[in-house]
């Protein structure tokens, strides 16, 4: 009898701890992680989802800039008005739920994976800092897209941007082959090149930012979206449970690590880096292929469609200096207007005082 309850009871625990692993593997999931962040920038540890559209509010709001809606979300608090950071990292890794950054200030499960895209955060980068053209890079090298601006067109002029370019670039002089541990990957298979390329335009970035420190030296605040799919392609061709597979996820890991804390010390300190993992979309991502280079010409005093003119952000500085300068100089006008109306020019005027005082002489 005894023995039959001890089996039952080990048959329990068994059961249980089965049910509590499957759980524990269901939590995990995509993530948000923030690889680096000024301290004026409080992101709050914790584990509260956040939604994949809200993540262009994220990055937004971190940069300074307002937003529609209010973001919800209890991740990041409300910074300082007058100090924000001079440049905004955000890189997405596609085929992973999860990378090992054990360096961190936070992560958070992301939920509801819908593609994103920086697009308006650039757009209102370009619009507010149009003048001091600052740094926007947008790419994705599995899909040869590429945005640039500012001055992001004369600093990554160089930088290899279709996959052909890049593969080349993978047989010159300071290629990552020569220093990453490749171990089960192949340098001439398909889906390892897609997958070392990618570490290779990180690498260049940072290159490039070396030789161009003065970027983070000015008033504008810089952009920057990286998305990368070589893990995804791995794991169609090989299988996640490939040693390919888990080679690259360990190499990816640690050169975002890296990536992150060189791009934070070439700002000085004064950038925001984060991280998406995300097994698969939800949806794909549809999207125009367009400049954002476009200026739309909404002011066209030419136009048979009488288009109003185009919105100057200066416009509400410029119109309440004309307000209250307006509203001061009437009310002098009244104020001295009501006083020359009450004045006794015999003793509140000097002209008629002295004037009186001569014809009672003569």
């Amino acid at each position: 009898m005894l023995l039959e309850n001890r089996r039952r009871m080990e048959t329990l625990f068994s059961v249980a701890f089965i049910c509590c692993s499957a759980f524990t593997a269901g939590v995990q999931g995509d993530s948000l992680t923030i690889l680096q962040a000024p301290g004026y920038v409080s992101f709050q540890k914790g584990d509260w989802p956040i939604s994949g559209e809200k993540i262009p509010d994220m990055v937004a709001l971190t940069m300074g800039f307002s937003v529609q809606e209010d973001l919800s979300w209890p991740g990041l608090r409300a910074g300082q008005l007058f100090q924000r950071p001079r440049a905004n990292v955000l890189v997405v890794v596609r085929g992973v739920d999860s990378l090992a950054l054990p360096q961190n200030v936070a992560s958070y499960p992301l939920e509801n994976p819908v593609p994103f895209t920086l697009d308006s955060v650039a757009e209102t980068v370009h619009s507010l800092f149009a003048e001091d053209t600052p740094v926007v890079l947008q790419l994705a090298p599995s899909e040869e897209r590429l945005y640039m601006l500012g001055k992001a067109n004369a600093v990554f002029e160089d930088l290899p941007v279709t996959l052909q370019q890049i593969r080349s670039r993978l047989s010159q002089d300071g290629s990552v082959l020569a220093s990453l541990p490749l171990n089960s990957l192949n340098r001439n298979a398909e889906a390892d090149l897609l997958f070392l390329s990618e570490v290779q335009v990180l690498h260049d970035i940072t290159a490039l930012l070396q030789r161009h420190r003065h970027l983070a030296q000015d008033h504008s605040p810089d952009l920057y979206s990286l998305e990368l799919s070589g893990l995804e392609e791995l794991g169609r061709r090989y299988g996640q449970d490939s040693p390919q597979y888990r080679d690259a996820t360990a190499i990816l890991a640690n050169v975002l690590q890296k990536f992150g804390e060189d791009v934070f010390g070439l700002y000085g300190d004064s950038a925001v880096v984060e991280v998406v993992t995300v097994k698969s979309f939800e949806a794909p991502l549809t999207r125009k292929s367009r400049s954002i280079l476009e200026s739309k010409q909404i002011s066209n005093p030419g136009s048979p469609y009488n288009l109003a003119y185009k919105y100057n952000f200066n416009y509400a500085v410029i119109f309440n200096i004309v307000l209250w300068l307006m509203i001061i100089l009437a009310l002098a006008v009244i104020v001295i207007s009501y006083n020359l109306w009450n004045m006794d020019p015999g003793y509140d005027s000097i002209i008629y005082r002295m004037t009186n005082q001569k014809i009672r002489l003569d």
